[in-house]
């Protein structure tokens, strides 16, 4: 077995969703399990349209963060997204980790402590870090970009739409594909002009892998015991 896959298996191994005792550490390693066995999917999206390197750069960043996870699952759920975030901005590389880092430093900063975690609460820490992605990429929804899935994502959790697991892997994979049909204009897809048409972008489909981690996560229980304090 090489070394990534005996990486995605220790992830896997590692995570006991139903344990009442880590529940962080359990997400978090949820989260870099599917990254993980997602990296070689991501590169070659990439090779389509892209450097070729997202799926390598992703596998790096959560590689480090399950090297932390024990320190990172003692603090409180909003610190250890920031810290996440910072993670991935010092190890990922390119253009996804000054992206995905802003995404979960200011997600982390704007999660309320010492406060139940709620829909209302979540949607408003993930609209603002929706926006500082904005801000930090220079870019908008529609350019065949991250924020084609997190602004759907955004517009779910503002919603009174029952919020289920189901509700955010299909939300989230919906979105991703949408991005198929879009031209890109950021980064080097948008050099290709409308060859980039016809190409799930990577960004958006790290985002979906991620989100349904999350997902999953949650549908297994993952999230009883979380607090942000």
């Amino acid at each position: 077995m090489d070394a990534t896959l005996t990486r995605a298996a220790e992830y896997r191994t590692a995570v006991n969703l139903s344990s009442p005792d880590a529940p962080l550490r359990a997400l978090l390693l949820a989260v870099c399990s599917a990254v993980e066995e997602r990296a070689d999917e991501l590169t070659e999206l990439d090779r389509a349209i892209g450097d070729a390197d997202h799926g390598i750069n992703m596998r790096r960043g959560f590689a480090a963060v399950a090297a932390k996870v024990d320190a990172l699952a003692a603090m409180p759920i909003g610190q250890a997204t920031s810290e996440l975030g910072k993670t991935l901005v010092m190890t990922v590389g390119g253009a996804s980790g000054p992206l995905y880092g802003t995404l979960f430093m200011k997600l982390g900063a704007e999660l309320p402590a010492g406060q139940p975690m709620t829909r209302a609460a979540l949607a408003r820490a993930s609209r603002q870090a929706m926006e500082a992605v904005q801000a930090r990429g220079k870019a908008t929804r529609g350019q065949k970009t991250l924020l084609d899935v997190v602004g759907p994502l955004c517009e779910l959790l503002e919603g009174d739409a029952p919020l289920t697991p189901g509700a955010l892997v299909a939300c989230v994979h919906d979105a991703a594909q949408a991005t198929i049909a879009l031209r890109a204009e950021k980064g080097r897809a948008s050099f290709l002009g409308e060859r980039s048409v016809g190409h799930l972008d990577p960004g958006a489909r790290s985002t979906e892998i991620i989100v349904t981690a999350l997902a999953d996560a949650w549908q297994a229980g993952a999230f009883k015991g979380i607090a942000n304090e």
